[in-house]
């Protein structure tokens, strides 16, 4: 009688552990309803009902009357319950369906890194097929002319994408072994070309490093019709948003560059040494809603939804206690404790290097932030 009462209680006990583990993932004033409304993203909505919007997938329940669970349209309403002692938000599709899917994120703040951009390895550049000249001899081509290509097999009638290596992503060596340090700079074949990103390829002492090729990036800036095979190819400009020169590169059409439906979730494990580096729009730090670059990608096991926190990590810094200040240069030194920033959600992902944007923030995202399991 006694072991079964203790049974009875020490499941009791365990089902209040798990109802006031599920309750504090919720917001105080969370609402028990909520019709979602055009201008809404997923961020947006699991930031209504919890305090870590990362953890939607946790509580979000899947229901079998919709194909895609995780679309959510402007109409819908989400349901609050409580289901084996812990929170479940379950969707009522609208009756009548209007307009797209809700996104992750403002994918108009993104819209240059989804469409136009693309992280490539650095030999695949290096060995596409090239403009090499541009008809009647002119210095810039654009749309309705003629450009010469070499190193291109293909059929007439195929289209081609234009692009343009911009950007190149470098990881440095910390003398262990490991990767320690990241700096981006233009590559070598794009030195006139304003890069999205703030440029950092010298040292303290102002000397060029090479570092490690993590990729190269990419703007597509037209596409093409081949109009005649050979070496050089001619091909016909059908559309471009700058004008084609010399060294400009020729891929395949990406007829689905991205996908905007993830949801933000908790990566499945932590990516060795992921950091900040590079941002956008900025000369030293950024915050919230700006673009960074990751250190990591799909060949990490990263994925589009994938939130990380950010950490500062804390200066190196001599001890005038544990010895002499004036022997700064000799003396005791000591590191201190990393430092939370704010978290940073991946919109898209190549090999090596992803983009992710800000969400929040207590202090401003520098370069070399290390990215950790979300808090």
């Amino acid at each position: 009688m006694f072991k079964k009462a203790f049974t009875v209680l020490a499941g009791t006990m365990v089902a209040a552990a798990v109802c006031a583990a599920g309750a504090s993932q919720l917001r105080s004033a969370h609402p028990d309803s909520y019709t979602v409304r055009h201008g809404d993203t997923l961020w947006g909505i699991s930031a209504k009902f919890l305090v870590k919007p990362w953890l939607w997938p946790e509580i979000w329940q899947a229901n079998p009357q919709v194909k895609n669970p995780h679309l959510i349209y402007p109409g819908d309403v989400l349901n609050l319950s409580f289901i084996n002692g812990g929170p479940a938000v379950k969707l009522e599709p609208s009756a009548q369906r209007e307009g797209s899917a809700v996104p992750a994120i403002p994918l108009d703040a993104v819209a240059p890194f989804l469409k136009d951009l693309r992280v490539m390895d650095s030999s695949a550049v290096s060995k596409a097929p090239y403009v090499v000249g541009l008809e009647e001899n002119r210095l810039r081509s654009t749309s309705g002319q003629n450009i010469y290509v070499r190193g291109l097999d293909s059929q007439p009638g195929q289209h081609w994408a234009i692009v343009r290596p911009e950007h190149a992503f470098r990881g440095y060596d910390d003398g262990n072994g490991g990767t320690a340090e990241y700096g981006d700079d233009l590559w070598a074949n794009a030195a006139m070309v304003k890069s999205p990103w703030e440029e950092d390829f010298n040292n303290d002492s102002g000397q060029y490093r090479r570092g490690k090729d993590m990729g190269v990036e990419v703007k597509v800036i037209g596409t093409a019709e081949m109009l005649r095979s050979g070496d050089p190819s001619t091909l016909l400009v059908l559309d471009s948003t700058s004008e084609i020169r010399s060294g400009d590169r020729l891929m395949p059409v990406d007829d689905h560059p991205y996908d905007p439906y993830f949801f933000p979730h908790a990566p499945q494990a932590l990516p060795k040494d992921g950091r900040v580096i590079a941002f956008t729009d900025a000369m030293d730090a950024v915050g919230p809603h700006q673009v960074v670059a990751l250190s990591v990608g799909s060949a990490d096991g990263v994925d589009n939804g994938s939130t990380f926190s950010i950490w500062q990590p804390g200066e190196n810094i001599h001890d005038d206690v544990a010895s002499n200040s004036w022997d700064r240069g000799v003396g005791k030194r000591v590191t201190l404790p990393d430092e939370y920033i704010g978290h940073v959600m991946v919109f898209r992902t190549f090999d090596h290097v992803s983009y992710g944007l800000v969400m929040d923030g207590l202090r401003p995202v520098k370069k070399g932030a290390k990215l950790q399991l979300p808090e």
